[in-house]
């Protein structure tokens, strides 16, 4: 076989999929294998187990308007695409900027085009596998209960999986003759974070001005919303009619999805190796900061400390990537606080768990990178101070950066109700420092870069912080309801710390 060709490439690049992905959830360790291999047997099970109930009991398509079927699909398929182009534009965009092999094979006498074009099938086969793991059962069960033709299904989610890396594609390069190779990375997660929550956001925000509540089913299942769209037989249904299984319907959205991939690759294939090239010498970690360095600032060492670790999580765009999703999902029940102001205290009690779960997510999150993703601890620990010190500076920093993200929330909230806004800060408080406190125990060394899979370091610490989180929010909605539960999910929370504590590794 051909070393340049699309064959040698294709393979290359699933046998280096395959080892980071074995990497990451086997974490060297071989013996995992039958663990690894029983719990996605068990997903996969549990999903079909689910799918069969959900089709069994609800879905009777003969007795309901189609077009109803057909909006409630095209809903759930354009969250599902912005989800999708989120996670492709995140790829398209690393792809340019990893090293590793890439300047081997730049340097090598292959086409460069070839193995950007094998990346971005493969980024299109990868975006679509999240969503193929939640609607895949679905269509097995129903091509079991109505005939294979059901099955043509996967084939509407490739196509719209094609459509996304497409339209990553365009924006990636767009970004890169527009505002160069220094910001783009930066910028692209802003959008990537941006996309793959907008549409639920917005959905979910004309269920408040239009329906007064949160639900995404008020709108796409709304009278309204029916008879203003055009009937059955237009060619604006074909997306939905191929993910229920039309094979004209099929045929076309594959044709069209496969078609504008296709015709985005050959648009900018020449220039491949140029942006790739183009992204030598860009920092790692810092794209997005082109001021010119502040002056040296005088001070005690844990407050140099401190201001050191908010000025890298200030400059790491991969971390804007992870946390914007998540505080942008905050607009929402703000959004309900502001429509209700002074009215209704059931929005002050929808914003207040959520601002405390979002409160200890993030601290996991900004712990992880101040603790473990220290990228010169040779350096920190060289440095004229204690590591006590040290360690105080950073869990500082954590606090203050969480802070900062939700005191906007909090100061509104308190003009609505300052005794739920109290409760709330008392709440994230709690709930960031117990997320803070297992990072702390369960620190390991790690890159900056590995951000993304930082959630396999360690199982006890991921699933303790995200219960954690939950039984703090908990509290805080008990609380500001003066329910006496509060106290038993407070319980329930300190008996977390109290266990992740017990079973954490010596060296901590």
């Amino acid at each position: 076989m051909s070393s340049a060709s699309l064959a040698w490439f294709a393979r290359h690049e699933v046998g280096l999929f395959w080892r980071d992905w074995t990497s990451l959830v086997l974490r060297g360790k071989p013996h995992r294998k039958l663990l690894v291999g029983l719990t996605l047997a068990g997903f996969i099970v549990g999903m079909h187990v689910v799918a069969w109930y959900t089709v069994t009991d609800s879905v009777n398509l003969a007795d309901t308007d189609p077009r109803t079927v057909f909006i409630f699909v095209s809903g759930c398929a354009l969250v599902s695409l912005s989800l999708m182009v989120s996670q492709a534009l995140e790829m398209v965009t690393r792809a340019f900027y990893a090293r590793a092999d890439l300047d081997l094979i730049l340097t090598s006498p292959a086409p460069s085009a070839r193995i950007f074009i094998v990346r971005f099938c493969a980024i299109t086969l990868m975006s679509v596998v999240m969503s193929a793991a939640l609607v895949a059962p679905f269509f097995n069960v129903m091509a079991f209960l109505e005939g294979p033709v059901w099955l043509l299904g996967y084939f509407a989610l490739l196509a719209m999986s094609a459509i996304a890396t497409a339209i990553a594609l365009i924006v990636a390069v767009a970004l890169f003759r527009t505002v160069g190779p220094k910001r783009t990375r930066f910028i692209a997660q802003i959008i990537a974070a941006i996309i793959g929550a907008g549409f639920a956001i917005a959905m979910k925000l004309v269920a408040i001005v239009y329906f007064g509540n949160l639900s995404r089913l008020s709108v796409l299942t709304s009278p309204e919303l029916t008879g203003s769209l055009p009937g059955p037989a237009s060619p604006v249904w074909i997306p939905a009619r191929a993910l229920l299984g039309d094979v004209s319907a099929v045929l076309a959205f594959c044709i069209g999805g496969f078609g504008v991939l296709a015709l985005s690759i050959a648009a900018f294939s020449s220039r491949f190796a140029a942006l790739a090239l183009s992204t030598v010498g860009v920092s790692e970690q810092n794209t997005a900061n082109t001021r010119r360095p502040a002056r040296f600032r005088a001070g005690t060492v844990r407050r140099t400390m401190r201001r050191k670790e908010l000025v890298l999580l200030a400059r790491d765009p991969w971390l804007l990537s992870q946390t914007l999703m998540q505080m942008l999902y905050l607009l929402v029940p703000a959004f309900l606080l502001w429509r209700n102001f002074g009215s209704d205290i059931g929005a002050v009690i929808v914003v207040v768990p959520v601002v405390v779960m979002a409160s200890g997510q993030l601290a996991g999150g900004l712990a992880w990178l101040t603790l473990c993703g220290e990228d010169a601890p040779d350096l920190v620990q060289s440095a004229p101070m204690s590591a006590h010190i040290a360690l105080q500076a950073k869990i500082e920093a954590v606090l203050v950066a969480v802070g900062l993200a939700v005191a906007p929330i909090v100061l509104f909230l308190a003009l609505v109700d300052p005794r739920a806004a109290l409760i709330t800060a008392i709440c994230l408080v709690l709930s960031a420092s117990a997320a803070t406190a297992m990072q702390v125990w369960f620190r390991a060394q790690a890159k900056r870069i590995h951000f993304r899979h930082r959630h396999a370091s360690s199982k006890i610490a991921t699933l303790a912080e995200a219960f954690s989180s939950i039984c703090w929010a908990g509290t805080a909605a008990f609380a500001a309801l003066g329910n006496a539960l509060a106290v038993l999910t407070a319980s329930l929370a300190l008996l977390v710390l109290v266990f992740v504590w017990m079973v954490r590794p010596r060296e901590a």
